[in-house]
């Protein structure tokens, strides 16, 4: 398997398997990580409003001398602009942080609303306090399936305007999937969510195939807390097995179900040692498919349900 691999979105656009993630970098850091991984190889870049990053990502992809068309880029729409006014300006504010005439991919952060808070930041919402919090608050005030239709027509124009390739969805379960699928006029092209061998999510990967959705999984390392998917015993056997360490068999994994992995990494040995592929046997794509031990890390699906 070869770090080039794509996938096939419902358009036969192709879409990165491998890319890199910019969420909870610290400032100036995600500057420095997009820049050394674009000069490696990586052409499959996840930002978000929310990351409050985005100019630096921006500022990095045009000093990288790496022609735009060559670069898959995803931007997502924050809960505070799921009201349809909002949706192309926080589009815009996207494109002009990051320096672009259009994007890749737009996809709807979660699927749920939030109360419109004005910020410091040109005039557009920020996040108060701990962000959990806050969106778990604001999860006990609205319905989460609510405007989904409306935000998502609302979207469904930014591909007519040309700014947007394709657009999609972020931490969607199946059932907020089919309300979309029911109504919409163009489907998701990618649902990006939680995926790691402890949360493998077989249901939802299936659902997804079958309706000819790509699936994209953040934390592919599963670094979010504890057990740390890193230690896993059994992985690190496949890994001594494979001759390699346990974030490249985690990654593998992902990209042989075919699904993009977006590791995060704010190291440049990190991000040069995760872009060496290897190809795992079968019989160990099983054995991590039913590792018993299953937990979420961000854990904001229980709160409004799977």
């Amino acid at each position: 398997m070869s770090l080039k691999r794509k996938g096939v979105l419902h358009t036969g656009a192709p879409i990165p398997l491998f890319g890199l993630g910019t969420w909870h970098a610290q400032e100036n850091q995600v500057y420095a990580s997009v820049k050394a991984a674009l000069a490696v190889g990586y052409r499959h870049l996840d930002c978000a409003f929310i990351y409050l990053n985005e100019d630096e990502v921006g500022q990095a992809i045009v000093e990288s001398g790496v022609k735009r068309e060559d670069i898959f880029i995803t931007s997502k729409l924050w809960n505070t602009f799921h009201e349809p006014q909002y949706v192309e300006p926080a589009l815009d504010q996207s494109l002009k942080y990051l320096q672009l005439e259009y994007l890749d991919l737009y996809l709807m952060h979660w699927p749920f609303p939030m109360p419109y808070v004005r910020g410091d930041k040109e005039g557009f919402p920020q996040p108060n306090g701990d962000l959990l919090i806050e969106i778990k608050k604001s999860l006990g005030e609205t319905n989460p399936s609510a405007n989904l239709m409306d935000t998502w027509r609302a979207m469904e124009k930014l591909v007519t305007s040309g700014k947007v390739k394709h657009i999609g969805v972020s931490n969607f379960t199946i059932k907020n999937l089919q309300i979309i699928l029911k109504d919409c006029v163009i489907r998701p092209a990618v649902n990006q969510v939680e995926l790691h061998p402890y949360l493998p999510q077989h249901e939802l990967l299936a659902f997804c195939k079958e309706n000819n959705i790509h699936v994209t999984g953040y934390a592919p390392l599963g670094s979010f807390g504890e057990p740390r998917v890193l230690e896993d015993p059994t992985l690190k056997n496949i890994a001594e097995k494979n001759n390699t360490d346990v974030a490249h068999v985690l990654l593998a994994w992902g990209q042989q179900r075919g699904c993009s992995v977006i590791p995060k990494s704010s190291s440049e040995h990190h991000i040069q040692s995760n872009y060496q592929d290897i190809e795992l046997p079968q019989e160990d794509m099983k054995i991590i498919d039913n590792l018993p031990t299953h937990k979420r890390f961000f854990d904001l699906f229980p709160v409004f349900g799977d």
